[in-house]
């Protein structure tokens, strides 16, 4: 049976850097960690001095007859055990409150921190990455700090403050009791650090097969189709069952592996109660310490088990949480690929003008896209690239909307080099429409307005209208308050496709540039959509990837590229004429056409435009779910 293992190349930051990255989020609020801290501190000193005074209650207790003359001594110990025993639930409510402040406003920080960061990486890192994959490490970047404070603050640090403090108490009553208590916890420390080590291949290995065994099952439900239509259920029951069988060893393994871990754990306990115990039996019998110090020595005892049993957890804990922010934290110091330069300007647009000079241009080294590149559009025409797939149409704009820096030689608008100037202002001066849109889960209006956020319903509904969109979006029970579903998946392709154009008409930036706009369209749609575009492209600079004849035959210039240059350029009925790239490929789409296209400036008949309607009113507002 082949293996199956789906992995992603994650590459992590150092512990180091994770715990200074979540360092500076907490002292952003340095009064709320002084705060937490000191609540833990208080807990865990009225945790040691508490059982001091419940000693002394019992031993006075022990040593006095019955009589009330005695109450008023006896109540004395017993109150100030109460009272210590009350400013330790008081520090623990400091401590709780500091804490459940402060961890969601930190996590929000963080959260808001990596968001930012991922989306101001390049284009190129995203088509480097899975959407899934980063989705989850922002997350996980997160919720590791919630773990990672409450085994730090919450577990680790008050363990070391009550260890060190019953030390002490106890080395006051014998040094002996203190160094063999000192010796155990040391002891039981190093025999949790090495479980852990000795566990961690284990863990690793489950994992992977957890991974593996989740991955194998999503693979064939996402090609249940495929396993039907080839009647593969039985060939992938198998497949999954081999994949689970390998996830029950690699479970079992470590599941043995922790029983092992509490027995040997669990004996370590016992030997320690009983040593403490026959010391203080010794220590009693030469009068060194009261009967009262049994209970202290048990109170002890069982807190600190209760403390260092649980420190193999709280170490797996924190290695995990940092594994789980480091994947996060590399991103944050990863260097964005396409970045505004230092006191970049605004972006001013007058003609439109379009200039690229000299580029060359690679995705791979040695394979080059584009070499020394020379393109002029001028301020208000329409240009149309076309060429063979692969000829760096794509490329051109691309460059143009600056989601690639360019190594060689620039790319001007109005004389301006879009590298010196901001991103944002770039791209407000460009509305970009492109072949396959992605709209946002949420509402048709949100969706149009994105192309203007500022944009008014009426403006919306406007835009719609002309891109003739509004028709079928009348027609759902919502109206524009329909949630389109996530990428956009309850619209048809052609839907989005004019959702797409009416968001580039709300916006109407000065430079325009459509990848084959009307390509997911059928004819009907087609018909009503290229008037559309004609108000679309009016007054604009118009840069267009064109594969449709309807598309060509519009534009007031048309250059051929060919494996990263400009073979020829000119209209329609000169490339055609001169039997060249453009020739042959208008022959492989126009076929018949071709005779009538050589004699005639348009040989195709241009859509009849739908009659215009009056603006409706807009479509009543209801929520959706």
């Amino acid at each position: 049976m082949p293996e199956t293992k789906i992995k992603e190349d994650v590459k992590i930051a150092s512990t180091k850097s994770v715990l200074r990255e979540y360092w500076q989020a907490t002292i952003m609020y340095p009064y709320l960690f002084g705060t937490a801290i000191f609540g833990v501190t208080v807990i865990q000193i009225a945790r040691v001095l508490a059982p001091l005074y419940l000693s002394f209650f019992i031993t006075t207790v022990s040593q006095s007859s019955p009589s009330p003359q005695n109450i008023p001594i006896l109540l004395t110990p017993l109150l100030i055990y109460t009272l210590l025993e009350f400013i330790g639930w008081l520090g623990h409510r400091l401590e709780m409150w500091a804490g459940v402040v402060l961890g969601p406003k930190v996590m929000k920080d963080l959260t808001e921190k990596a968001f930012s960061c991922l989306m101001h990486h390049s284009y190129q890192f995203f088509i480097s990455s899975f959407a899934g994959g980063l989705t989850r490490r922002a997350s996980r970047y997160g919720n590791a700090y919630d773990r990672l404070y409450d085994s730090l603050v919450l577990s680790i640090y008050p363990s070391i403050l009550f260890v060190v403090g019953i030390l002490i108490v106890l080395s006051t009553r014998s040094i002996y009791l203190g160094l063999v208590l000192a010796a155990w916890v040391a002891l039981f420390i190093l025999m949790q650090w090495v479980v852990i080590r000795w566990q961690q291949p284990l863990r690793i290995a489950r994992a992977e097969e957890d991974s593996n065994l989740t991955a194998t099952i999503a693979d064939s439900i996402s090609n249940q189709s495929t396993v039907q239509l080839f009647s593969g259920n039985k060939h992938e029951e198998n497949f999954v069952s081999a994949a689970a069988e390998k996830f029950r060893r690699a479970l079992s393994r470590a599941w043995m592996s922790e029983w092992w871990a509490f027995g040997v754990l669990g004996l370590l306990a016992i030997g320690i109660n009983f040593l403490m115990l026959w010391l203080g039996l010794q220590f009693w019998s030469q009068g060194i310490i009261a009967i009262g110090d049994f209970v202290l020595i048990q109170i002890y005892l069982f807190r600190l088990m209760e403390r260092v049993w649980t420190l193999g957890h709280e170490f797996r804990n924190i290695f995990s949480s940092v594994a789980d922010a480091a994947e996060m934290v590399y991103i944050l110091e990863l260097p964005h690929g396409v970045a505004d330069k230092k006191g970049a300007g605004h972006l001013a647009v007058g003609r439109g003008e379009v200039w690229f000079d000299d580029v060359s241009f690679n995705f791979h080294k040695d394979t080059p896209v584009l070499h020394q590149f020379n393109l002029t559009v001028a301020g208000g025409e329409r240009v149309a690239l076309v060429g063979p797939s692969g000829a760096g149409k794509s490329t051109v704009t691309k460059l143009l909307l600056r989601l690639y820096d360019v190594p060689k030689g620039r790319v001007m608008i109005d004389g301006q080099d879009i590298s010196k100037v901001t991103q944002d202002s770039l791209r407000e001066a460009i509305s970009f429409v492109p072949q396959e849109p992605i709209l946002f889960h949420r509402t048709l209006m949100e969706n149009i307005r994105y192309g203007r956020r500022d944009a008014s319903d009426e403006e919306v509904v406007e835009a719609a209208q002309k891109a003739h969109c509004h028709e079928f979006i009348s027609g759902l029970p919502l109206g524009y308050d329909t949630f389109v579903g996530e990428r956009g998946i309850k619209l048809s392709g052609g839907e989005r496709q004019r959702v797409a154009i009416a968001r580039a008409i709300l916006k109407n930036a000065p430079i325009l540039v459509l990848d084959e706009a009307t390509s997911s369209l059928d004819s009907e749609s087609e018909s009503y959509i290229q008037d559309a575009l004609e108000i679309l492209m009016e007054g604009k600079t118009v840069v267009v990837i064109a594969h449709r004849l309807s598309t060509i035959m519009k534009m007031d210039r048309i250059v051929v590229m060919e494996e990263g240059s400009i073979v020829a350029q000119g209209t329609h009925l000169q490339l055609v004429k001169e039997r060249g790239l453009y020739q042959k490929l208008w022959s492989i789409q126009a076929g018949g056409f071709l005779g009538s296209a050589v004699g005639h400036e348009e040989p195709v008949s241009k859509p009849k435009a739908p009659p215009r309607k009056r603006k409706p009113k807009l479509a009543k507002r209801a929520s959706e779910e």
